[in-house]
């Protein structure tokens, strides 16, 4: 917007009024005020006009200022005095579909397809109005949003961030838990077509604060003053802040002097803030004069998801709109999820996992609740979820509940019970075969005459045990699912659900299907198909979706049933990681594939067999890189554990290990003359002893590692004690003297397992 201050000008230099050619005229807008005065000669006349036009005509002496014609007579004194402030158009970035209507006041073309995550809630809204979207029950004041509601409720919350100060591309923190706010805040963040950056409220204060200033944010939205109160102290004398909103409580509950003169706004301020610009905005068309309306890319930033991690500081994944959108049109494959169903939410709300899943719900007129952890098992009960997303320990844990049920019934019921499920346990093994579903990597498929006898026996056996399976489905698997509470489907992600567990979950009919993802794609990139769950595997790639699987010594692709790295490429590869290329070059190569760091292999294609319906499923079977994924979902990175371990004299060399399992554990090669001094200095043993028992070194072992990796993030569970140690020539270590994980974890397998039991 151009503004300007004309100096006073006289007649005697009226040639620089006349230079300006009609064609050059100066328009000048806003139009706050204007004075012209006849000057010396004559007495002083104002004359007050409108300055959204001053025209200097060529012809001698006349000037048109907006429709008022003066001459001027040779030898006059005429002075121009023209105040404008200047004032420059406000960018808005909209969601092109959600604020359509702003858009198209602005003569943009808008198209009704999605171009940007909060797109979902026109769509939603048009389809679902008066539906239960929402159901937050634990917190203060309990909360049930419709879908209009829900819409509005993120227009309000986007509209109240820009009178406040949000600006498009500028990054804004978001450390909170599961709620309908944080749904809302995350949503009316990304709908000013600023970034967020998310977190939950248990992570630690320095990776909250490195978080923040690494992805350069300037503003925070936390969960409550309590949290906040937490992080004060390291906040606001590290931190830049224009702002802050609480999502939850009174402002009066901060501690006094921590914000340091930071405007403090709580949700409903924000919200109100905005409802009011909104009613403003759409009254006067002067108002909407002011802004310049752009819309949200889809190749846009639409948020930074920082990577889990207890050694060296997280790295922020770059994920666009159009990631998050390939998910949201694709996850439908995975399950057949409709209008009013129910779907409980208890993981992390900004992990990518259960974040990409609730979008992706929220366009099918689905009804979530929220829940905790404390009170999931009474949830599910009250509630009866048609589906649920969790990790793999959740359905441990009611497996665990379940098997503790049993053990503790009645000899007979405890008798008849397992009987029964040892019954289904053959029958769903059978109809497994007959339908084609049985995992193998062997590419020989068999011949036409052994798959149809296999195919007959199978079917024939299935038929014999099939009433004693629907016999125990009537009188025992019916109360087990309806003690469980899942109606339908529960979907298992972040680390690979034991086969013991599934295989109990299949007898008893509740199907339960896994998933597989990273941080970096957004995170869904395979899944078990209803009708394709295939135990073992993580499924079929989602649509767009590559797989190839890659020797990781020379690179090449290895064929279907062979093991190796897992690679992927497709439109929810990340964008990269945040201010940091080299990690980026080294992720995703110059033709778009994302190295995982994960090991698996592709199931090979049979046209007949009991594999025949296999093909394409991807099993995953470890991760390449470091990092170790509990069946929590939690990420431990080993090395931290490891070099505090290693300062132990006792201990030669040490594997950390874990993988889908409740807790770590570790391998653990002893260095025998150390602990056999250790045990004579602390007379565990004579001084003449020429030897330890195994039994005592391990307990020595225990202790050590206790003492050693006490300030570390995790702690060693079970341990395994070898007595050989690893080498080159074992295989075991690399030519430069680096563990080789998957190696060593292959050698010990049953140990492990039996280590776990």
């Amino acid at each position: 917007m151009l503004a300007a201050s004309v100096n006073p000008i006289k007649a005697s230099s009226l040639s620089s009024l006349t230079s300006v050619s009609s064609e050059k005229r100066m328009a000048i807008t806003p139009s706050p005020s204007a004075m012209v005065c006849l000057d010396e000669s004559r007495p002083s006349h104002r004359f007050p006009f409108p300055m959204n036009k001053l025209l200097c005509s060529k012809t001698l002496g006349t000037m048109q200022l907006s429709g008022v014609k003066f001459r001027v007579y040779r030898g006059s004194k005429l002075r121009v005095f023209c105040e404008s402030k200047t004032q420059e158009l406000q960018i808005r970035r909209c969601s092109p579909l959600l604020e359509r209507s702003s858009l198209s006041s602005n003569g943009a073309l808008v198209s009704d397809e999605w171009k940007a995550v909060p797109d979902i809630w026109r769509s939603s809204a048009e389809k679902y109005g008066d539906r239960i979207a929402l159901v937050d029950p634990y917190h203060d004041p309990p909360s049930t949003l419709t879908y209009k509601q829900l819409e509005q409720e993120i227009l309000d919350f986007a509209e109240g961030l820009r009178v406040i100060g949000v600006k498009p591309e500028e990054k804004y923190v978001l450390f909170a838990d599961n709620s309908c706010r944080w749904l809302v805040a995350d949503q009316g963040i990304m709908a000013t077509g600023a970034i967020n950056i998310v977190r939950g409220s248990r992570s630690a204060v320095e990776e909250l604060l490195h978080i923040y200033n690494h992805s350069e944010s300037v503003g925070l939205v936390v969960d409550n003053p309590e949290f906040f109160n937490r992080l004060a102290g390291k906040f606001c004398s590290n931190a830049t802040m224009k702002f802050i909103v609480l999502l939850w409580g009174e402002k009066s509950r901060l501690a006094s002097n921590e914000t340091l003169g930071v405007p403090v706004f709580s949700y409903k301020e924000i919200v109100n803030l905005g409802r009011e610009n909104r009613a403003a905005l759409s009254d006067s068309l002067d108002a909407r004069k002011g802004y310049k309306y752009e819309a949200i890319s889809s190749d846009d930033i639409a948020t930074l998801v920082y990577t889990s991690g207890t050694t060296g500081n997280p790295k922020g994944v770059m994920l666009s709109h159009k990631n998050l959108l390939h998910q949201i049109e694709n996850l439908g494959v995975l399950g057949p999820a409709k209008p009013g169903d129910r779907f409980l939410s208890m993981l992390p709300t900004w992990h990518m996992y259960e974040r990409s899943c609730e979008y992706f719900l929220f366009t099918r007129g689905i009804e979530q609740v929220y829940t905790t952890v404390r009170t999931l098992k009474d949830d599910l009960r009250n509630y009866k979820p048609d589906y649920m997303i969790s990790v793999p320990l959740v359905y441990e844990t009611l497996y665990s509940g379940i098997q503790k049920q049993i053990s503790t019934s009645p000899s007979a019921i405890k008798l008849m019970v397992l009987s029964f499920i040892r019954i289904s346990l053959a029958y769903t093994e059978l109809k497994r075969i007959y339908k084609g579903l049985c995992l193998t990597r062997n590419p020989k498929e068999p011949s036409y005459v052994v798959a149809m006898l296999d195919y007959l026996w199978a079917r024939v056996i299935a038929a014999v045990l099939w009433p004693l399976h629907a016999l125990a489905t009537k009188f025992v698997y019916e109360k087990i699912r309806s003690a469980i509470g899942i109606q339908k489907t529960a979907k298992s992600g972040g680390g690979s659900l034991p086969t013991h567990i599934e295989k109990f979950y299949e007898a008893i009919g509740l199907e339960v299907e896994n998933g597989y993802g990273l941080t970096e794609t957004a995170p869904c990139i395979a899944g078990r198909r209803p009708s394709y769950n295939v135990l073992g595997s993580v499924g079929h790639p989602i649509p767009l979706t590559e797989f190839k699987i890659i020797d990781p010594e020379t690179d090449e692709i290895l064929p279907p049933g062979s093991k190796g790295v897992i690679k992927v490429r497709g439109p929810p590869v990340m964008k990269g990681y945040y201010k940091n290329p080299v990690a980026t070059r080294q992720a995703i190569d110059e033709d778009g594939w994302l190295n995982t760091g994960d090991l698996g292999w592709i199931a090979p294609h049979h046209s007949v067999g009991r594999s025949r319906r296999c093909g394409g499923v991807v099993v995953f079977e470890g991760r390449a890189k470091d990092t170790i994924v509990l069946s929590s979902g939690e990420n431990v990175e080993p090395l931290e554990i490891e070099e505090a371990a290693m300062r132990s004299a006792l201990i030669q060399q040490i594997v950390v290990i874990g993988q889908d399992q409740r807790r770590l554990g570790a391998i653990v090669v002893p260095n025998k003359d150390e602990a056999l001094l250790a045990a004579k200095n602390a007379s565990i043993v004579d001084s003449d002893a020429v030897d330890l028992s195994k039994d005592k070194i391990t307990s020595m072992l225990y202790d050590e590692l206790r003492n050693w990796t006490s300030e570390c993030s995790f702690q060693i569970g079970p341990i395994l004690v070898v007595d050989e140690p690893f080498t080159i020539e074992s295989g075991l270590l690399t030519p430069t003297m680096k563990i080789r994980r998957d190696r060593v974890l292959a050698q010990y397998k049953e140990e492990i397992a039996d280590l776990y039991k």
